[in-house]
């Protein structure tokens, strides 16, 4: 694994790199799309690649720890060869669903204890059990064991969840030196900063993490229903302090303001849910703004779906007709939005990697903020 950084933007932190994996190379800023349970939500892996131009996209060991099952994926020669996907893949480590699943889970010094969503079975997380969860699935990068906090929560609460962030952490870190890959590539660890909302647990995380040598470094516990600017000042904070030599990813954000905002602050890669799930409910997103498919303007709009995109869906169909499969439930309407947004949304990446390149990043920020939220 290796991280080059290509160029850093005059006038803010926005950094374009170039990240190697043995299943290809990444260029930064990347926009991953979400494929929690081996498989972006309704669209097929030759799409993600061709149409979309996805250089990488995530699982998630929860769910794949549920189901399919880790035999099966080794079995199978691990998750890539599973989903026939030869591109690099990034596991997160379960840490967002022990946040997600309050309800029926209990945290401990040695793990997690927690039921399964799909049948109530009792199962155990720890540290080490997540590393070797995901040494099984196989992925390119893979994610420490963490806890994230919810927002609002108290600072002590913030505290000593950090604080037991930082114990998993050496004790993920100690059994990944111990253990090899099942399969014939390496597979990289990174830690994740938490913290809060708050600068000093921030910066004492980010220390402490940034006092460890990683593949690279991530962020997590922010898109959790703090106000936009927490989440900036958190990431502002946060890059200030981890290695420049080594990429950085801002886990679950966000929308396409979000994903600007952070990458002017030093932010490589990025995830999100939104553009497939938005999607589903038929909101798209384009460089003019946002469409709501579903409202009636668009009822008998037969002008392309995006006619300055330069996917093969968005000047084939019409507006018109994706508001109808959308209205009616029809699969493709879902499919055909959600291709739309991640194409979207590796296209806003992949722009802004041009623009810092060509010395012109903060001016195209300026001028496409103020488009992205704006409601068509």
């Amino acid at each position: 694994m290796k991280f080059e950084l290509k160029h850093t933007d005059a006038f803010s932190r926005a950094r374009a790199g170039l990240y190697q994996t043995d299943h290809g190379s990444i260029e930064t800023p990347i926009f991953m799309p979400v494929g929690t349970a081996g498989t972006v939500k309704g669209i097929q892996q030759k799409d993600l690649k061709e149409e979309a131009k996805a250089q990488i996209i995530l699982g998630n060991t929860y769910h794949l720890y549920l189901r399919p099952g880790v035999p099966v994926l080794k079995k199978a020669g691990g998750l890539h060869r599973f989903i026939s996907w030869d591109r690099p893949i990034l596991t997160d480590s379960g840490g967002y669903q022990v946040y997600s699943l309050a309800g029926v889970r209990k945290i401990q010094e040695n793990g997690v204890v927690f039921n399964s969503h799909i049948d109530g079975s009792k199962h155990l997380f720890t540290p080490e059990s997540v590393m070797e969860i995901q040494r099984g699935i196989g992925a390119d990068i893979v994610m420490a064991f963490d806890e994230c906090t919810p927002y609002p929560c108290a600072y002590s609460y913030a505290k000593d969840s950090m604080d037991l962030t930082h114990r998993w952490l050496i004790r993920c870190k100690e059994y990944w030196d111990q253990s090899e890959s099942y399969y014939p590539y390496s597979q990289s660890l990174f830690p994740i900063v938490q913290g809060s909302v708050f600068p000093d647990l921030r910066e004492k995380s980010a220390e402490f993490i940034a006092s460890h040598t990683f593949d690279g470094y991530a962020i997590g516990g922010l898109s959790v229903g703090e106000p936009a600017e927490d989440m900036y000042a958190m990431a502002e904070l946060v890059t200030g302090i981890l290695p420049e030599n080594k990429p950085r990813y801002l886990m679950g954000v966000g929308t396409p303001v979000n994903i600007v905002e952070n990458i002017a602050l030093g932010i490589d890669m990025f995830d999100c849910v939104m553009p497939t799930r938005n999607g589903r409910n038929g909101m798209l997103f384009t460089k003019n703004g946002i469409i709501n498919i579903k409202n009636e303007k668009w009822k008998e709009d037969n002008d392309p779906i995006d006619p300055e995109s330069d996917l093969e869906i968005d000047q084939k169909y019409s507006k018109a007709y994706l508001r109808h499969l959308i209205h009616s439930g029809e699969m493709l309407g879902a499919q055909l939005a959600s291709l739309h947004n991640i194409h979207f949304y590796i296209w806003l990446t992949r722009e802004a990697r041009k623009q810092i390149l060509n010395n012109t990043f903060t001016q195209w920020k300026n001028r496409i903020i103020p488009q992205l939220s704006r409601r068509l």
